[in-house]
C-alpha cells in the first residue's frame, strides 16, 4: 500500500510515472464555456490557474478563470456544491477546504463527499523564517529554539490567521519542543511586514511569498516543512532533518468537480490536465511561481486526501484548538 510518505515524495521526476495509463484527452474539446474557480483575490493560485487553463485548449475552446473570495475560500467551494455537474465548472484551491477544514469549522456547507478530486497540480512546502528581532547568531532551528526558551515573552510566530495549518505547524513546534511559542494572527500576509519590522520574532511562510526576502537576506529561513529540500532554498534543512518530522508538511493545490460530473468527463478532464503539466509553458511557469509541478494518480489523490484527514484531525485534536462557526 502506498505510504503517506510516498506521496509526499512524488514530483516532477514522478509524473511520467503516475500519468502512465491514463486516457488521452479525446479530440472534441467543449463548446460550452469552462469556469474555474478560485477562492481567492488574485495572486499565486488565480496565476497557477491561469497557466495550466492555458494549456487545456483540448478540454475546451474558452476557459475563463473566474475568482470568488470570502470565507478563506469556502465562498468558491460552495458555489462549485451547486454548480451544473457537466465539466463546465471547476475549482482549483489548496486541499485544505477537504481534508482540513472539516476540522476546525464546526458548521460548512458542503461535505468531501459532495466533490470529486479530480487531479493534483502543485505542491509548496512551507518555510520557517525569523527576522531581525532574532540575534544573528541563531543560524538552526535548535538556536532559534533554545533563544525562544531563554526568551518566552519575545517567543512569537506570524501566520495569515488562527485556525489555519501554519497555525497548527506553529503549535505543534512548540508542543514538540517544549516551549512556549505565542501565535499571532494576520489576514493574509501581513505577518512578513511585522516579521521585517522586528514586531515578530518568526513566521510559518509558503515558499512563494518569502522567497524573494530569504535571497536577499532581509528574513532568514530556519527551516522547510518539505519532505526533501526545496529546490528553490537549497541550502535550508528540512524540518526531519532538524529533528522534528512530524512538521513534515506540504501545501497541495489540485482541481475538483461536483460529485455528480459523468466518469467519462472526469476521466477527460484529468487527461487534459495531465497533459497540460507535461507542456514546457507549465513547468517552466511553475519556477517563476516557486511551485513545484506535483501529478499523481487519481487513486493516489483520494488516498492522500484520506490520509492527511486524518492526521490533520489528530493535530488540531491535540492542539486543544475550539472549532469555530
Amino acid at each position: 500500500m502506498i505510504t503517506r510518505r510516498d506521496l509526499l515524495t512524488v514530483s516532477a521526476a514522478g509524473v511520467a510515472i503516475s500519468v502512465a495509463g491514463l486516457p488521452r484527452a479525446v479530440a472534441q474539446p467543449l463548446k460550452k464555456t469552462v469556469h474555474i474557480l478560485t477562492g481567492f483575490t488574485p495572486g499565486l493560485l488565480d496565476a497557477l490557474a491561469r497557466l495550466v487553463a492555458g494549456q487545456m485548449k483540448d478540454y475546451a475552446e474558452t476557459i475563463v478563470v473566474e475568482t470568488r473570495p470570502g470565507a478563506g475560500g469556502r465562498v468558491a467551494v460552495e458555489a462549485l456544491k451547486t454548480a451544473d455537474a457537466d465539466g463546465s465548472v471547476m475549482l482549483i484551491a489548496p486541499l485544505g477546504f477537504i481534508m482540513f477544514f472539516p476540522h476546525v469549522y464546526k458548521k460548512l456547507r458542503y461535505e468531501p463527499r459532495d466533490f470529486t478530486a479530480v487531479s493534483t497540480v502543485a505542491s509548496t512546502p512551507t518555510l520557517l523564517t525569523i527576522g531581525p528581532k532574532v540575534p544573528g547568531e541563531v543560524k538552526t532551528l535548535d538556536d532559534f529554539v533554545a533563544w525562544c526558551r531563554a526568551n518566552p515573552n519575545q517567543s512569537t510566530f506570524g501566520t495569515p490567521g488562527a485556525g489555519t495549518t501554519l497555525h497548527f505547524l506553529g503549535t505543534t513546534l512548540g508542543r514538540t519542543a517544549k516551549f512556549n511559542f505565542l501565535h499571532v494572527p494576520y489576514q493574509g500576509n501581513g505577518a512578513i511586514q511585522d516579521l521585517l519590522k522586528g514586531e515578530i520574532s518568526s513566521a510559518f511562510m509558503p515558499i512563494a511569498s518569502s522567497l524573494g526576502l530569504v535571497q536577499s537576506g532581509e528574513i532568514r529561513a530556519l527551516a522547510t516543512t518539505g519532505p526533501r529540500r526545496s529546490p528553490f532554498v537549497p541550502a535550508v534543512p528540512t524540518m526531519r532533518e532538524a529533528g522534528y518530522p512530524s512538521l513534515e508538511d506540504l501545501t497541495w493545490y489540485g482541481f475538483f468537480v461536483p460529485a455528480a460530473t459523468p466518469a467519462t468527463i472526469v476521466e477527460k478532464l484529468n487527461a487534459s490536465i495531465q497533459a497540460a503539466l507535461r507542456s514546457n509553458e507549465v513547468r517552466s511557469g511553475m519556477i517563476k511561481l516557486a511551485l513545484e509541478l506535483d501529478a499523481i494518480s487519481m487513486s493516489d489523490f483520494a488516498q492522500l486526501i484520506a490520509s492527511e484527514s486524518e492526521r490533520w484531525k489528530t493535530i488540531v485534536q491535540a492542539s486543544g484548538f475550539l472549532p469555530s462557526d
